[in-house]
C-alpha cells in the first residue's frame, strides 16, 4: 500500500512523516523533492501467529508513505511528482487544526476551507490532463474513426464535463470498465482522500471524534473519503514514552490507540483493504489484498507462480485457529477447509496454497 501525503506550508506535514516512518526526512534540496518512508503494520494477530508457530522471521505487512514537497496554490500541477503518484494507492492531505505563533497563509485556521482548496487545485490540474486527451482523441476520431476511439472520447469528455463543474472524480460514478481505461492517467481528484487533521496540543482530546470535532462531516460523507485527526506533537511526545507510560497518557487524552494505528487503519477502511496470513517455522508473514479479491489473485501478491499454478487453498479463519490451538487440531475440529480459486477472501484468513508449476 503506497500513500502520497501533501499540504500546504506550514501544516505539519513533515513531522508527520516523520512521526509515521520513524525517520527524518533528508534536508530538502529542492522544492520539488520528496522522500520515501515505509512503516510496519501493527497486528496483534501476526503477533501471536508468530508466537504459536516460532518462526524464523515474522514479517509484517507494510505501508510506504511518499512525502511530497510542500506546495502553494496554484502549483500542484507543477510541485507535484505525478509519475510516482501515479502508482500511490490514495492521497493523504494534511491540514491545520493548530494556531500558536505559526501564521497561516489565509488567515484564520480553517481545515474545511483548506481542503476545499486543495480540491480546486487538483481539479485544475486534472482539466488540464482532460483537455489535452479530449483534444488528441478528437483529432484521432476525425483520422480514424474507430469505435474505440469514439467510446474513450465520450468518456474523457465526461471527465471534463465534470471536473468543468468544479466535480471531484472521484464523486463521479463510472463502469469498471471506465475505470480501467481511466487507470493509465494520474487523475488527482480520482485517488481515494484521507483528511488528516493536526489539531493543537488542547484538541488532542477531540481526536477521537474525528471528523465531527473539526467540521468536517461533509467532507468525511463524500465517496471515497476518510477523515483521522490527530495531534502531532502529542504524538511525538508519547512516541518517546515507554510502554507503561503512554498507556497512562493515552487514557488520560481518551486515545485507545497511537496515531500510526488510527492512519492504518484509516487507510485500510479508504482503500477497502484487508490482510491474510500464511504461516510455517521458517516464516510467519501478512499480506494486505483488497477486500473482494478471490484466492488465486491473492495467492499473486504472494508470487505469480502460485497465482499460475494455483490448484486450492488450503485455509482457516484466524479467531478458528487461535481456538483450535493448532493447524492440525483445525481440521481435528473441521474449521480447516479446502477452498477453490473463486473463493473470496476474508479478513483474517490464515491460508497455505497449493500449487503446481
Amino acid at each position: 500500500m503506497k500513500i502520497g501525503l501533501f499540504g500546504f506550508p506550514l501544516t505539519g506535514k513533515s513531522t508527520m512523516f516523520q512521526l509515521l516512518t520513524g525517520i527524518e526526512p533528508a534536508p530538502p534540496g529542492g522544492r520539488n523533492e520528496s522522500h520515501v518512508g515505509i512503516t510496519k503494520v501493527p497486528d496483534l494477530r501476526l503477533d501471536k501467529l508468530s508466537a504459536m508457530y516460532s518462526p524464523k522471521k515474522t514479517t509484517p505487512a507494510t505501508v510506504e508513505y511518499l512525502d511530497l514537497a510542500g506546495m502553494e496554490k496554484g502549483e500542484a500541477s507543477k510541485v507535484l511528482p505525478l509519475d510516482q503518484l501515479r502508482t500511490a494507492d490514495a492521497l493523504a492531505h494534511v491540514v491545520r487544526q493548530f494556531g500558536g505563533d505559526i501564521p497561516h497563509s489565509e488567515g484564520a485556521v480553517d481545515p474545511a476551507r483548506d481542503v476545499a482548496a486543495m480540491e480546486t487545485e487538483f481539479i485544475l490540474a486534472d482539466q488540464i490532463v482532460a483537455e489535452k486527451r479530449v483534444e488528441k482523441l478528437a483529432l484521432q476520431v476525425r483520422k480514424t474513426n474507430t469505435a474505440e476511439d469514439k467510446k474513450e472520447l465520450e468518456l474523457f469528455q465526461k471527465v471534463l464535463q465534470q471536473l468543468e463543474q468544479e466535480t471531484p472524480l472521484r464523486n463521479v460514478e463510472f463502469e469498471e470498465h471506465e475505470r480501467r481505461m481511466l487507470r493509465g492517467y494520474t487523475f488527482l481528484s480520482l485517488k481515494p482522500l484521507l483528511v488528516v487533521v493536526n489539531a493543537d496540543e488542547a484538541d488532542a482530546s477531540k481526536c477521537k471524534e474525528g471528523a465531527a470535532a473539526f467540521g468536517l462531516e461533509e467532507i468525511a460523507a463524500h465517496p471515497s473519503t476518510e477523515v483521522v485527526a490527530l495531534s502531532a506533537k502529542i504524538e511525538a511526545e508519547i512516541s518517546q514514552l515507554d510502554a507503561d507510560d503512554a498507556a497512562v497518557f493515552m487514557e488520560e487524552l481518551g486515545l485507545e490507540r497511537p496515531a500510526l494505528e488510527r492512519m492504518i487503519q484509516a487507510s485500510y477502511s479508504l482503500l477497502g483493504s484487508i490482510s491474510f496470513f500464511t504461516v510455517g517455522e521458517d516464516e510467519c508473514r501478512a499480506w494486505t489484498i483488497r477486500r473482494g479479491t478471490v484466492a488465486q489473485k491473492a495467492a499473486g501478491s504472494i508470487h505469480s507462480d502460485i497465482e499460475r499454478g494455483f490448484i486450492r487453498a488450503e485455509l482457516v479463519a484466524y479467531d478458528d485457529l487461535m481456538q483450535a490451538g493448532t493447524w492440525a487440531a483445525s481440521r481435528d475440529k473441521g474449521t480447516l477447509r479446502l477452498e477453490g480459486k473463486e473463493y473470496v477472501m476474508a479478513d483474517g484468513d490464515v491460508v497455505n496454497f497449493r500449487f503446481n508449476v
